[in-house]
């Protein structure tokens, strides 16, 4: 491993001005960072340890009906919290379908956005790829992609975004609070991640020293609560990353959809927000014919990367099966298996 030095600011402040300098990553739980550095796939200078931040490991409920999660909250704790559960059911079942319970007691939710593509490629040095050595090529478009991206990915690679947090929150218009060098900042999560194009080593839009310091969702996301659902295709569904997956939210009122929120995750290089599958199933019933509609809309512009056409008509399918699941109304228990679509509904009360 490359010799590195470890600094631990104890503001803000310091912590973003000591990760503005060139070759400087933050640490929190490490989940992922830790993984890529002893792999040599992430060669920092300097780690800047924000664990002991004060602040940032807070869930706080906003006088106008916001909620804000600081990035150092574990996802574990998110993830068991009753209110949070009762008030954004999806993004509860997207956090435990994710990793394993060691991990999620762990991992940490500004760490859960930022986290890195699970291309085999990437991790393995011996291959070109653009995202970990900018210009060097990309293997996995003749290699083994079958969990490739069909959406919005370029020649110059083809990853997907590995996290389901993600997913849902992007459906729900999160916002994202950073502090940089220029002060704070704020920005809604379907801007946070970039399309790969001609520069795919840039995952975010984030700059050299900028802090994620919390998440918000906005006070219209609790009104998706009685209808809204994730849902994830895994290879393996104890432990592993979607192949593809879903988050769907609908508000019905006098037996139509007054709004609709959808999201896709495993398909592109970012959570990828469905708004004109959202615009056509605004203002009509929830039948199995709109949600069809919506599907076609949803993928309307994918196309295979390599061996992965089957992910177009399975990410039809998903959208479909969950939208069917959001419209009949979001269960008062948690799957034992969250998220699966072999899970039935019966299971221990989650709160």
């Amino acid at each position: 491993m490359k010799p590195f030095d470890y600094v631990r600011p104890t503001t803000v402040e310091e912590a973003v001005a000591a990760a503005a300098q060139p070759g400087a990553v933050y640490l929190a739980a490490g989940t992922n960072l830790l993984d890529l550095m002893k792999g040599n796939i992430s060669r920092p200078d300097r780690l800047v340890d924000v664990t002991h931040l004060g602040g940032l490991d807070r869930i706080e409920h906003l006088p106008d009906g916001a909620l804000r999660i600081g990035a150092l909250v574990r996802n574990a704790d998110l993830a068991h919290d009753a209110e949070f559960v009762r008030s954004y059911p999806a993004v509860a079942e997207a956090l435990l379908s994710g990793a394993s319970a060691q991990l999620r007691n762990a991992a940490t939710v500004g760490g859960n956005l930022l986290q890195r593509t699970r291309c085999a490629y990437f991790y393995d040095t011996a291959s070109r790829c653009n995202k970990r050595a900018a210009g060097s090529g990309c293997d996995a478009r003749d290699g083994e992609n079958r969990s490739h991206a069909v959406l919005g990915w370029s020649d110059s690679c083809i990853a997907t975004h590995p996290s389901d947090f993600c997913v849902p929150l992007v459906a729900l218009d999160a916002v994202v609070e950073i502090e940089g060098s220029n002060g704070r900042r704020e920005i809604v999560l379907d801007e946070l991640h970039r399309l790969p194009g001609d520069t795919p080593a840039r995952d975010s839009t984030l700059e050299p020293g900028d802090l994620i310091v919390a998440v918000r969702l906005p006070p219209a996301a609790r009104g998706f609560a009685a209808h809204a659902g994730y849902l994830k295709v895994r290879e393996r569904t104890s432990y592993a990353f979607a192949v593809v997956s879903a988050a769907a939210a609908l508000q019905i009122e006098n037996g139509k959809i007054k709004q609709a929120r959808l999201a896709l995750g495993g398909v592109a290089a970012k959570p990828w927000r469905a708004r004109t599958a959202e615009d056509v199933l605004r203002d009509v019933a929830p039948t199995a014919d709109a949600f069809q509609e919506a599907a076609w809309r949803a993928l309307g512009d994918a196309k295979p990367s390599g061996d992965n056409a089957f992910k177009i008509e399975l990410a039809r399918r998903i959208v479909v099966r969950a939208l069917t699941l959001a419209a009949a109304g979001t269960p008062a228990r948690l799957p034992p298996l969250p998220a699966s679509p072999f899970a039935s509904t019966s299971g221990a009360l989650h709160v």
